[in-house]
């Protein structure tokens, strides 16, 4: 049973419900926990990386590529990695995912009944010398993959991907920045599917618990056990973290606007292309636009904007220079003015 909480409360439980307090204890315990993390497509910090490191205590990223490509205990499906136990409820929807009937998914639909030859010649090729690199596979659509962004005739990774959304193919490995491909009944363990009412149950139970409270006409409800504690911890979110991705209820509960300007062009962003939010205690007090120069290994701090009195960040970002690998933080003139 839900009871309305104050909205200080709502903060402090939406917070601990996603980690963030400080005291998680592993990768695999945070990622069940949050139900799944949103991989990056810009590359820039690498974002699932930054989401454990903003919540796991000394994380080590290869701890992730150990639950991923040794255990199995987390995997990849389409930009999201999940824990094993999600799987049941998500073979629920790999096998539905073509049945939707939105506008994405028609032309997914329509492009695959396209290409039934490209179809299988991707799926005997994995059969028969999987796993394997994009790059192996032939493109031999009849059809190519139209797009007004980058996948443009990019037919083979197109291919991949909607097999990926359907079950047919599984991410694993990486080489790089490249991904390896091979068929998903060789890498996902022997589950039974649930069925979609009790699949699409299971998934909003993990989503409600990841988010710790819900909003109803402007009312803030939680569960009368949820943890409230004081939040005494100042640390760095990921553009993609899932505590600021719902624009409105981030607005709503802490009153900070959040708009990702990686899309924006650069004349007209006004806080940084990765500008990243910074949590203190309870409430959102600042964005910092950092760049990463690989070349120098130096974290630079392009800017810092305060939304009222700045807060002490010396520790998150020395902390988050180490994980980068950077030798030297470059500040900008004005920190804390």
């Amino acid at each position: 049973m839900l009871s309305v909480v104050s909205e200080t409360r709502a903060r402090r439980i939406a917070i601990r419900a996603q980690q963030l307090a400080g005291d998680a204890t592993s990768v695999l315990d945070c990622v069940g926990q949050l139900g799944f993390l949103q991989l990056d497509p810009t590359g820039v910090l690498a974002a699932q990386h930054l989401v454990l490191w903003s919540r796991v205590p000394g994380y080590e990223p290869t701890e992730l590529d150990r639950l991923l490509w040794q255990t199995k205990e987390l995997f990849q499906w389409r930009a999201y990695l999940w824990p094993a136990d999600a799987l049941p409820a998500l073979r629920s929807r790999m096998a539905r995912y073509l049945d939707a009937n939105d506008a994405w998914t028609s032309r997914a639909r329509d492009w695959l009944h396209a290409n039934p030859g490209f179809r299988r010649y991707v799926l005997r090729e994995l059969e028969a010398n999987g796993p394997l690199l994009s790059r192996r596979l032939e493109d031999r659509a009849t059809v190519s993959w139209s797009s007004n962004g980058w996948t443009t005739n990019r037919n083979v990774g197109q291919m991949l991907e909607f097999l990926n959304c359907t079950g047919d193919v599984a991410v694993v490995g990486q080489q790089g920045k490249q991904r390896l491909w091979d068929l998903a009944e060789r890498w996902y363990p022997d589950v039974r599917a649930l069925g979609a009412d009790e699949a699409d149950a299971w998934l909003a139970a993990s989503r409600a618990r990841a988010k710790g409270v819900s909003r109803c006409d402007g009312e803030w409800y939680a569960s009368p056990d949820a943890d409230d504690r004081p939040v005494r911890r100042t640390t760095l979110l990921s553009p993609f973290d899932r505590l600021i991705h719902d624009r409105e209820r981030c607005e709503a509960l802490f009153g900070f606007r959040y708009r990702m300007e990686i899309y924006v062009p650069k004349a007209k962003r006004q806080y940084g292309y990765f500008a990243l939010p910074v949590l203190h205690g309870d409430r959102l007090v600042g964005r910092m636009d950092p760049t990463f120069d690989r070349t120098t290994r130096k974290l630079r701090i392009n800017a810092i904007y305060w939304e009222n009195e700045p807060v002490d960040i010396t520790r998150p970002v020395q902390s988050l220079a180490r994980q980068l690998g950077a030798d030297s933080v470059e500040w900008p003139l004005s920190v804390y003015a």
